[in-house]
């Protein structure tokens, strides 16, 4: 049978050296995902086959290797419906197999991070193979995600999904790239309702200064900042907030991973 394999967007970035640094942190606000966003709703799922080790990096959410990013294969590129531009990139989504008991497995649902873009492809109507054109609500998964929900031949299959609070191990990591006073931070690991509305950064003789969404979950911003210890103030989409003082030492370099404050789960 043929398997559905539909156009991601992957962009390679070279893996993070991470490095541990102590801080002293505020208290987060805490919140859940809304009780209207954690409803289930109908869509479909098709997934792909990873022919290349490669291919598990990258994606337009900018997480690079992600495995080494913590998300392994729980992963998922949203329709052009769902991904709302980048902006819903790191959150959890919960799905479950529906309506066909020849290919379900019974009593089972994944968990999966959004991580990639499954762009529209115009070429063919929505209901006729442009899975991932609006207004379809669809869901790309790793093979690896798909079969423990349905068996591989169902091909594109009617599934529920509902958001979901994420549960992390471990903190917040900030990944800080760029050059001269142009900085770029990618932020992975978040807890809670996953995806990042607002950043803020602060050196240590500066005050906070807000910073623009580059693409996914990358945030810029150009300021001198170098010779300065670093910290964060992140906001959710549920506007619960996490600062992270001092999560750099002040000799910092680009391409480094820092580690932050998380975001309560409940």
């Amino acid at each position: 049978m043929q398997r559905f394999l539909l156009p991601l967007l992957f962009l390679t970035l070279s893996p993070p050296a991470i490095s541990h640094y102590s801080s002293s942190t505020s208290s987060p606000s805490s919140s859940s995902v809304s009780s209207d966003a954690s409803e289930w709703r109908p869509a479909r799922a098709t997934y792909y086959a990873a022919s290349n080790p490669r291919d598990a990096v990258g994606g337009a959410c900018g997480y690079g290797d992600l495995v080494k990013s913590g998300y392994g294969m729980a992963t998922v590129g949203l329709s052009e419906t769902l991904f709302e531009r980048g902006q819903i990139c790191g959150a959890c989504f919960e799905l479950r197999c529906v309506d066909d008991l020849r290919w379900c497995i019974p009593g089972t649902s994944i968990i999966v991070t959004a991580t990639n873009f499954c762009a529209p492809n115009y070429g063919f109507d929505p209901d006729g193979g442009g899975h991932c054109n609006p207004p379809n609500k669809h869901f790309v998964l790793p093979i690896e995600a798909f079969e423990k929900i349905a068996i591989w031949k169902a091909g594109n299959m009617p599934v529920q999904y509902r958001r979901i609070n994420c549960r992390r191990e471990g903190s917040m990591r900030f990944t800080v790239d760029g050059g001269g006073i142009f900085i770029s931070v990618l932020i992975t690991n978040v807890a809670g309702s996953g995806d990042v509305a607002a950043v803020k950064i602060k050196g240590s003789r500066t005050g906070w200064l807000p910073m623009g969404r580059n693409w996914g979950q990358n945030w810029h911003i150009n300021a001198d900042l170098k010779n300065q210890a670093l910290s964060f103030e992140v906001t959710s989409s549920d506007r619960s907030t996490v600062t992270s003082y001092n999560v750099s030492p002040k000799n910092w370099n680009y391409g480094q991973t820092f580690e932050g404050k998380q975001f309560e789960t409940p």
